[in-house]
């Protein structure tokens, strides 16, 4: 029962890191913060008890990116004089991610004894599911969406306006983003941990919560959608999964993915056709397919507005080339990733911000090669998703730099010889 208990409390606190929130009785905090407190006092003792700072040179690459792109962002509102620091602050929320990260990394590691990145995608995908079971819940339920909107402050009223789902921490594009990742991350962990691809339960739980994430999750926030074709892509090249059927028409992954896919289809297709709500939720969460289906053409209405509205770009070489410094109040009406940051710190602060991300995704490339192609997709996930809104993932890499520093320092404490081998080791990135 302890146990239960540790593994629920860790769980929320992956929550909270994922899924930030604010109490009404603590407007002017929010959970990530408190988080990054906390993630700064462990790696503080962590750092003490070693007597040095270790940091790898992709990590310390990514600062100096973090600082440089901080830099050109702050100067860009001085050059236009304006007082628009979203960005100018970067390595503020640089920071805060990171140990916000090292916190849930150490209770993991504290609880499990182990960490690495199959458990922190157990974690993540439960998540998610809860996630998306309480979006279902607050929509149907009245006495629960009191309950949460109570205690839980998170801009609920916006999303009651736009008639939008949310869970506890969990809405539009960020929450769409969060469940894309999550799915690639559950596809990464079917392809390449043999373990995993030999349990038959751990195979049936995590593709029952990759199509509970996917169906609920696009109703939340349509973005999901970008995180599941890049997911059954990914599945099906990476897996190898029909060539494994067709060698061995018993193998566990093949067998129970087409059985929960006819599952989740015929379930949805049932649900469609009898509850009015979630046809109402369906038809908005795939748009774009019924679309299709119905007239012969993909598109949305977020999608027509896009590219109807939202390709906003600068006027002049100055705002080109380093930006007009806004950013914030939805100053120049456009969601786009791609014209917002170049609005802001123009082609120069734009050009160093995309290069952090390269940086991260090829140094986590090298570090873990089983795991090369979901670093891939995900950093062209990263450039795909600036399509459509303005957002950083940093939130997941500070992960993997945490997962990598804390196994190293466990290995490194128990035997310093060790560290030749490490990931910290000056011949690795």
């Amino acid at each position: 029962m302890i146990r239960l208990l540790l593994y629920i409390s860790v769980g929320i606190a992956v929550s909270f890191y994922l899924f930030p929130i604010s109490f009404t009785f603590l407007p002017s905090l929010n959970t990530k913060m408190i988080l990054a407190v906390l993630g700064a006092m462990f790696a503080g003792l962590n750092w003490l008890r070693e007597g040095e700072i270790k940091i790898s040179k992709g990590f310390l690459l990514s600062v100096v990116l973090a600082l440089l792109f901080s830099f050109i962002s702050f100067y860009s509102t001085d050059i236009n004089k304006t007082t628009d620091y979203a960005y100018a602050t970067y390595i503020t929320s640089f920071a805060v991610w990171y140990f916000g990260a090292y916190a849930i990394c150490t209770f993991i590691k504290a609880v499990h004894g182990q960490l690495d990145f199959k458990l922190f995608t157990f974690y993540a995908t439960a998540i998610c599911v809860f996630q998306c079971a309480a979006a279902l819940l607050i929509d149907n339920i009245p006495s629960f969406k009191i309950l949460v909107d109570s205690y839980v402050s998170q801009g609920q009223e916006f999303f009651e306006e736009v008639d939008r789902l949310y869970g506890i921490g969990a809405a539009l594009d960020p929450a769409g983003v969060r469940f894309s990742i999550v799915l690639l991350m559950i596809t990464a962990v079917l392809n390449n941990d043999e373990e995993v691809r030999n349990n038959g339960w751990a195979i049936s739980l995590l593709l029952i919560s990759f199509f509970f994430i996917a169906i609920i999750g696009n109703a939340i926030s349509r973005t999901t959608v970008i995180g599941l074709g890049s997911s059954l892509a990914y599945f099906i090249i990476g897996s190898s999964v029909f060539k494994r059927a067709v060698q061995n028409y018993s193998s566990k992954l093949s067998l129970l993915f087409g059985f929960f896919l006819v599952v989740a289809i015929g379930l949805s297709i049932y649900l469609y056709q009898t509850n009015a709500e979630f046809y109402d939720q369906m038809r908005f969460a795939f748009e774009g397919f019924f679309n299709y289906v119905e007239h012969g053409e993909w598109r949305t209405d977020s999608t027509d507005k896009l590219n109807r509205e939202m390709w906003i770009w600068p006027q002049d070489q100055q705002t080109w080339l380093i930006g007009s410094g806004l950013f914030d109040n939805y100053v120049y009406s456009t969601d786009i990733g791609y014209c917002r940051f170049i609005l802001y710190c123009g082609l120069i602060g734009f050009s160093v911000f995309a290069l952090l991300f390269v940086v991260n995704a090829l140094v986590f490339m090298r570090r873990h090669p089983q795991y090369w192609m979901f670093f891939m997709i995900l950093l062209a996930f990263t450039f795909v998703i600036w399509f459509k809104v303005a957002t950083d993932i940093f939130f997941i890499y500070a992960v993997f730099y945490c997962i990598d520093s804390l196994k190293v320092t466990e290995i490194s404490v128990e035997n310093e010889e060790v560290y030749e081998n490490s990931v910290l080791h000056p011949r690795y990135i």
